[in-house]
């Protein structure tokens, strides 16, 4: 996961009807309980004090604990602050007791030790111990990506346009060095900090790959998060880095319509949603929406992955340029706000649609796929097509 600070987890322990200091209930007045938020100021209070007792003496030397704002399968990060800077940072903290925490950890470290970008979040230094590694990192503090959009009052095609090519730019540095993503979506897409003019950083590098010691660079491990996987990595076949470039197509749909371009409750079915590459711009907003807009999407949501755009020529592609120069400056934000709002409610769907949904735009749930998880286990994927 990232280290933005928008993705706060802290919550009441269960049971905890209040703290008490000395024989009085901290926050109650005249024997009254106290309100949700002292229990929730001392529900954190009492989380922040847990991971400091677990923490390398080393970095409690240079940090002190803030508040945890995000979880992972493998790692927690929290919010500290340096304290001869006093200036925030984020520290992820990876378990590596066990074999899919070390290789989590050893996939991250490979990539954010060689990379410098600014639109990459930078890793500021580690330190390591016999079961864990802390990763001191740049903490974003703008939030995540849909967030901010849901909430803010315009958004046109010339917007989308500059958050897709800092995305575009940092992709195509990683490309460059041999370095795919292979988790790209919204969720890892954070805002700097919360002024209008934030860069974005591309983040959470927990499923990266950078190559193997013999220079072999095709990948094979079925992994990602489900609505943003490209086609060839169902089909267990060897993939390259196209494989970001066909999320960025996803990303792109989901920018500026606020709806997936493949989605379904079943993994089945979505399995052959993907397969078949066939989506469609009906709806709102798709009507003002302009052709080039589409065509770039087109040019990424390709089957074949030796035809996608790759991210320089994504960078040159016409609705890029002509956007940067002027165009469309008509408001999506309403129907893009509206779609994404009604994806996330659990009243519009199936309570199982309504789960999964939590993985498309509450953005709190990385997916490592297998075969058993999606349904289909002893059966090859390209019978569903």
């Amino acid at each position: 996961m990232g280290c933005g600070a928008s993705r706060k987890v802290v919550s009441e322990p269960p049971g905890l009807a209040r703290v008490k200091l000395g024989g009085q209930s901290q926050g109650s007045v005249g024997g009254a309980p106290p309100g949700p938020e002292a229990v929730a100021l001392a529900a954190q209070r009492m989380q922040v004090a847990h991971f400091r007792a677990k923490f390398d003496s080393r970095v409690l030397a240079r940090y002190d604990i803030k508040a945890l704002i995000g979880t992972g399968s493998f790692s927690k990060v929290v919010r500290v602050e340096q304290k001869t800077t006093k200036k925030p940072f984020a520290i992820k903290v990876m378990e590596t007791q066990g074999r899919e925490g070390q290789e989590a950890c050893a996939a991250e470290l490979s990539v954010l030790r060689r990379v410098s970008h600014r639109y990459i979040v930078r890793l500021m230094e580690i330190f390591e111990t016999q079961d864990r590694v802390y990763m001191v990192m740049e903490l974003a503090t703008g939030g995540e990506l849909l967030d901010r959009l849901i909430v803010q009052g315009s958004f046109t095609e010339r917007d989308a346009v500059r958050i897709l090519q800092m995305v575009v730019d940092g992709i195509r540095y990683l490309h460059a060095l041999r370095i795919t993503h292979r988790d790209l979506k919204p969720e890892n897409l954070l805002y700097y900090h919360p002024g209008a003019e934030s860069k974005i950083l591309i983040t959470d590098f927990g499923l990266a790959h950078s190559g193997n010691k013999s220079g072999d660079w095709s990948m094979r491990t079925l992994c990602g998060t489900p609505e943003y996987i490209a086609p060839e990595v169902l089909l267990r076949k060897a993939y390259t880095s196209t494989v970001d470039m066909w999320a960025v197509g996803v990303i792109t749909y989901v920018l500026l319509s606020g709806s997936l371009p493949f989605d379904d409750e079943s993994h089945t079915r979505l399995c052959r949603k993907i397969l078949k590459g066939k989506y469609n711009y009906t709806g709102e907003p798709w009507p003002s929406i302009s052709h080039l807009a589409k065509d770039f999407i087109d040019k990424l949501l390709i089957l074949e992955a030796s035809h996608r755009m790759s991210a320089g020529q994504a960078l040159d592609h016409p609705w890029v340029i002509s956007m940067a120069a002027g165009a469309s400056m008509k408001n999506l934000q309403r129907a893009i706000s509206r779609n994404l709002r009604w994806r996330a409610s659990p009243s519009s769907q199936s309570p199982r649609s309504a789960e999964s949904s939590k993985s498309c735009y509450s953005y709190k749930v990385k997916h490592m796929w297998s075969q058993r998880e999606l349904g289909i286990a002893g059966s090859p994927l390209s019978a569903l097509l």
